[in-house]
């Protein structure tokens, strides 16, 4: 890795990009420091120094031009958090025991998705794995973790980082989150890590002091001046983070990463940033184990997912699926405020359209938007390269008071809502907890400085100040406020709640869900290469096929209507799995309220 501290038997070789700095010192044991050492100033604004006799564990920070003392941007480790001393971390030091962990087809997906702190009560990585072999009986073959990456404070949702080497310290050291991936694979279960490369976190963040560089008021973005990865000195900063791509897929052996929010990654160049990360990390990986690319991208951008002649994806295995979850929303909750409505007039035959195709939005214009036209045509993608969920961080912890879709949604509709989310042959997700149907809310938390955490408190409530429920101040005043403590506490997981009901319910209806796809429908998806059909019948009858290569068929029927559908005749094969009070196949009869039934046929 050409940035950070690289440990090389009895030495360590510090590296620093400055190119706006006149002189860099190493500090080494900071803050209780000997004598600053002058580093040696190298071509491109690097400064470079080898100290010997130095081992895992040494303390160090750069002081610029005699004043700031900073960490290592590309520090591996951040003991005592991002606005202290770097620790030099021995990369080989963890004792893996995946030597046969290959990973696994992106076919066999169930993804997971949980936040390290909140996802148990310690919000630890060693916390974590003992939860583990739940979640292999429910029947889940992926975790995704939330960022890691350092941030400032204690507590944060991950992506307001501003070490991105550097595992947050409140979770663990590196080795705690080897040792979570470690115990993952020995149970068969990927690991991805959603990382964050449009933007760095407000607080914590050193580099415009000595490396201006590596942002550009050419382009804005939510957060400020965009990240430069088309500029004069866009190699070193493209580089900056695609070695930290790779870094995490290979000293910590991961399965594939998410990266977040692309579409606000400003980059004109060609190839852009994220194609060519996508073909560095292809290229590294090579055939020597599956790793797996998943992107958000509201621009619904299809020719990031693109397949080879053999079906194989050239960049980015999937992307996760906005236009899946907006109408499903909708039709669990009525909401239309926001980007919901876009999804309004007609919930259930979008429902149907990104069940069959993936994308709602292939060229259309959106409202929401302003009219502009937003995505790509997706119909000759395969459903797989589409992650469908009901709820996610986002979607629970962007609402005020952070509910969950137990809390919004009709128990029945909801169970039919997940079952098409769980039987299609899009890669499912669950956001932790959802399998027991957790009332526990999901609520956006911080732990920023004083003056900073006011603006973002007061922020977060003007947010809302134009939803009719929150037009008065005393009830803006209501919103839990990101810095206090309780808000962070009252999201953490209540795993009692999993152990009776409806807790034990939802579970099993979840395992039954899964063990369905497991048994079914996941043999099928290597064959299903291509957009499926999809038609709204009556009020709200959701009816979708697809089509395998050797002339089986995978259909879906759900009935979201409020009453039971106009008389229809299943089609003969195996019912797969269906909720009660369905028709029996071959017959001429309604699909009642809330019916779902998944039927393979060929």
């Amino acid at each position: 890795m050409p940035f950070g501290a690289q440990l090389d038997d009895a030495s360590v070789a510090y590296r620093l990009w400055a190119p706006a700095a006149q002189r860099v010192e190493l500090v080494l044991g900071y803050p209780h420091a000997a004598a600053p050492i002058i580093m040696d100033r190298r071509e491109g604004g690097w400064f470079e120094h080898v100290a010997p006799r130095a081992a895992a564990g040494a303390r160090y920070a750069f002081r610029v031009d005699d004043g700031l003392t900073v960490p290592d941007p590309a520090s591996r480790s951040n003991p005592d958090g991002v606005h202290a001393a770097s620790e030099v971390v021995d990369p080989a030091a963890y004792r893996w025991n995946d030597a046969q962990w290959r990973g696994r087809p992106w076919f066999d997906a169930v993804i997971y998705e949980l936040h390290v702190g909140t996802f148990t009560h310690g919000g630890t990585f060693a916390d974590a794995v003992a939860r583990l072999d739940a979640l292999v009986d429910l029947g889940v073959t992926a975790l995704e973790l939330m960022p890691v990456a350092a941030f400032p404070g204690e507590r944060n949702w991950g992506y307001d980082g501003v070490l991105p080497f550097a595992p947050a310290a409140t979770y663990g050291a590196p080795d705690d989150m080897k040792a979570l991936i470690d115990a993952a694979h020995g149970r068969g279960l990927m690991v991805l890590l959603d990382v964050v490369y449009n933007h760095f976190g407000p607080e914590g963040n050193y580099l415009s002091a000595y490396a201006p560089q590596f942002f550009t008021a050419r382009h804005r973005t939510p957060w400020g001046d965009a990240i430069d990865f088309d500029g004069a000195h866009s190699h070193t900063v493209r580089e900056f983070f695609i070695h930290n791509a790779l870094y995490w897929l290979h000293e910590y052996h991961l399965d594939g990463l998410r990266l977040d929010a692309i579409h606000a990654i400003a980059d004109d160049s060609r190839p852009d940033f994220v194609t060519e990360l996508a073909e560095r990390v292809r290229a590294s990986i090579g055939n020597a184990r599956q790793v797996h690319l998943v992107l958000e991208n509201d621009r619904n951008e299809a020719h990031y997912l693109s397949r080879d002649g053999d079906g194989v994806a050239v960049l980015a295995t999937a992307q996760w699926n906005d236009d899946l979850h907006h109408p499903l929303h909708v039709i669990a909750t009525g909401e239309t405020d926001g980007y919901y409505a876009d999804y309004a007039d007609a919930p259930a035959a979008d429902f149907a359209r990104a069940l069959a195709e993936g994308f709602v939005f292939q060229g259309q214009p959106s409202a929401h938007r302003g009219g502009a036209l937003r995505g790509e045509v997706s119909t000759g993608l395969p459903p797989a390269a589409f992650v469908s969920f009901a709820q996610n961080h986002d979607q629970i912890g962007n609402r005020a008071l952070g509910e969950r879709l137990a809390i919004l949604a009709e128990p029945d509709l909801l169970h039919a809502l997940v079952a098409c989310v769980l039987l299609a042959p899009q890669t499912p997700m669950l956001f932790m907890g959802e399998e027991f149907g957790a009332r526990t809310p999901f609520l956006f938390f911080c732990d920023f400085g004083a003056e900073l955490a006011r603006a973002v408190t007061q922020g977060r409530r003007g947010e809302f100040k134009h939803f009719a429920r929150f037009y008065d101040p005393a009830a803006q005043a209501m919103i839990p406020d990101p810095n206090d403590v309780a808000t962070f506490m009252a999201s953490k997981l209540d795993w009692e709640a999993a152990q009776r009901q409806p807790g034990t319910a939802w579970r099993d209806f979840i395992r039954r869900c899964l063990s369905a796809r497991r048994q079914y429908i996941a043999p099928l998806l290597p064959q299903i290469t291509r957009a499926g059909a999809g038609r709204v019948c009556g009020d709200a009858l959701v009816d979708v096929e697809w089509a395998t290569g050797d002339g089986r068929r995978l259909r879906l029927l759900a009935n979201l209507g409020a009453g039971p559908s106009d008389e229809l005749t299943l089609p003969t094969g195996i019912a797969v799995f269906a909720t009660p009070q369905v028709p029996e196949l071959g017959a001429s009869a309604a699909l009642p309220r809330n019916g779902v039934i998944c039927i393979v046929t060929g």
